[in-house]
């Protein structure tokens, strides 16, 4: 006969594994996603390869998780005037999340189409990020995504969904 004690355990336990196997805490480390995210803060990430335009994702690059928005998937066509206006498929996207718009460090060739399996993306913060714009990281495999962005925990007075 279980015990209240051996029901708490056991209940503490199938939540900590699901917590482990489907979330993920991060702590942001700099200021590419700013003012999105901001360094030190930290987040809660929903571990999944289904990611979508918009979305803020993890993924891993280097060794590390890298944060960044999803600008484009497989077969888009990507361009970015000087002004730092992104164009998806010959269509402005409208990023309100943004402080202010940046070419930024690019050594790509506009129109650029994203390559099947891979997804373009790029920090918030335009003019510091390092992101799908440099061929050194370039476009994201599905492989790399650990997941995206729900919301920050931390610091309590900025908890909040991430959009």
């Amino acid at each position: 006969m279980l015990t209240i004690a051996g029901i708490l355990t056991v209940t503490a336990a199938i939540a900590a594994l699901l917590v482990t196997r489907f979330f993920m805490f991060l702590e942001v480390n700099g200021s590419s996603m700013m003012p999105t995210l901001e360094e030190r803060e930290i987040i809660f990430l929903y571990q999944t390869k289904t990611v979508e335009v918009g979305d803020v994702i993890g993924f891993y690059y280097g060794g590390e998780v890298l944060l960044k928005r999803v600008i484009g998937s497989a077969g888009d066509y990507i361009e970015i005037d000087q002004e730092g206006n992104v164009y998806v498929n010959g269509e402005i996207m409208e990023e309100p999340y943004l402080a202010e718009k940046d070419f930024g460090k690019c050594n790509l060739e506009f129109p650029y189409q994203v390559p099947e399996g891979m997804i373009f993306v790029l920090g918030d913060n335009r003019a510091e990020s390092v992101d799908s714009r440099m061929k050194a990281i370039g476009c994201v495999e599905r492989s790399q995504i650990v997941g995206k962005i729900i919301c920050r925990v931390w610091p309590l007075g900025r908890m909040e969904i991430v959009e």
